[in-house]
């Protein structure tokens, strides 16, 4: 269990928070380790939970990977599922328990990609999305490459994934990756008033709704992940990461902050 990750559980509700404001929750192994087992977990006792909720705590939803633990111990090609980070992305992606995000200020790279496998998301007006892939010399995650395009289109996917522009909440309503868009203050509320709805409803008939609303066809989801996988392990040992790692913490060594995560 990570201290940066704050799990609680009652009356059928599992909440997961990620507890490291003073790094905008830059997430560590650890804390994929933490949240993998959790989802893994009420995935097993579906019959017990009914909802699982991701949120954040402070200003952002969260920074992306934390680059100085990760590069600590990165994923070697070759590697399998039981990678902290691709074993919560899979958790994710295989869970049958529905997913509510709550998301404010920046979710960057897997703050974005990890959305593309919940099945409500609620967002502050002032959320702001980015999947930085191509600049630091990456490839997409999480199946995004698979997901994006069929949510976006073929046309808005590039302008997100080759060219790593940011959007916003708005546009982020438009293509589909949020389904509620609230003013800042009003967030939480809201992401409680959705949970309060759907916890409201009979539990096996959304078991059975949100099974129906599932990517048909999983086993092509979970292929696209694994290929992602195994390029985003290659392109780890790249030169082009390596100028791109040596730049974000060269322009971040002027504010002494070495734990920040993906770059925004």
């Amino acid at each position: 269990m990570s201290e940066h990750i704050r799990i609680s559980k009652q009356d059928g509700r599992l909440d997961i928070r990620l507890a490291r404001p003073e790094r905008r929750n830059a997430i560590t192994i650890a804390m994929y380790d933490a949240m993998a087992d959790a989802i893994e977990a009420a995935n097993a006792e579906e019959a017990a939970t009914r909802l699982i909720t991701l949120s954040g705590e402070g200003e952002d939803f969260t920074a992306g990977n934390d680059l100085m633990d990760f590069l600590q111990e990165m994923p070697q090609p070759g590697s399998h599922s039981d990678v902290p980070v691709w074993r919560f992305l899979r958790a994710l992606a295989n869970n049958v328990v529905p997913i509510l995000a709550r998301v404010q200020g920046n979710a960057i790279g897997i703050g974005t990609t990890m959305l593309f496998h919940c099945d409500l998301v609620v967002v502050s007006e002032a959320a702001r999305f980015k999947m930085p892939f191509t600049e630091l010399g990456l490839v997409p995650e999480a199946a995004s490459s698979l997901l994006l395009p069929e949510l976006a289109g073929r046309r808005a996917a590039a302008r997100y994934l080759l060219l790593g522009e940011g959007f916003s909440a708005a546009e982020a309503k438009a293509i589909g990756l949020a389904s509620h868009v609230a003013p800042a203050d009003e967030l939480e509320a809201m992401g409680e008033k959705v949970a309060a709805l759907l916890l409201s409803r009979p539990p096996e008939a959304v078991r059975l709704t949100q099974a129906l609303l599932r990517r048909a066809d999983r086993e092509a989801l979970l292929q696209r992940m694994d290929l992602e996988n195994g390029k985003f392990a290659e392109r780890l040992a790249s030169d082009e990461l390596k100028g791109a790692i040596a730049a974000f913490f060269a322009a971040r060594s002027g504010g002494g902050d070495g734990g920040g995560g993906d770059r925004s």
